[in-house]
């Protein structure tokens, strides 16, 4: 498992570099301040997230389920919240009309986000 954790933070880290680079540099043009603020944090929390997972893999020897669980918490987080949130940013630039439904991607990521962590607290006091 340590391996499947370092590649999805190391995707998930270049990832994040080339959306906060792309924002500061393309799209800065398209998008609003609040839109680039949007974006601005889903790049923060893909990065916050990231590092989550690198640390996680420090763990994944263990065969600790919980430590599983949180590695797909925090994955699926990174994929809903901030994933949903870049969408969000770029609907009226792109012209996307987006049904409603998709609006509770972002705080099912968020969720995911808040059970991967409490998935890693209960790993760590099963030690």
């Amino acid at each position: 498992m340590n391996k499947n954790i370092i590649i999805t933070a190391s995707i998930f880290g270049m990832l994040a570099v080339i959306s906060g680079a792309f924002a500061a540099h393309g799209l800065r043009a398209w998008l609003t301040p609040q839109k680039l603020e949007i974006w601005h944090t889903a790049v923060q929390y893909q990065f916050y997230h990231t590092f989550a997972l690198l640390f996680l893999s420090t763990f994944a020897h263990s065969k600790n389920k919980l430590i599983t669980a949180s590695y797909y918490l925090f994955t699926f987080g990174i994929i809903f919240f901030s994933g949903s949130l870049y969408v969000v940013a770029c609907q009226d630039s792109l012209n996307l009309n987006l049904p409603q439904w998709i609006f509770i991607i972002t705080p099912v990521g968020g969720l995911c986000f808040i059970l991967g962590w409490l998935m890693l607290l209960l790993g760590a006091l099963k030690k």
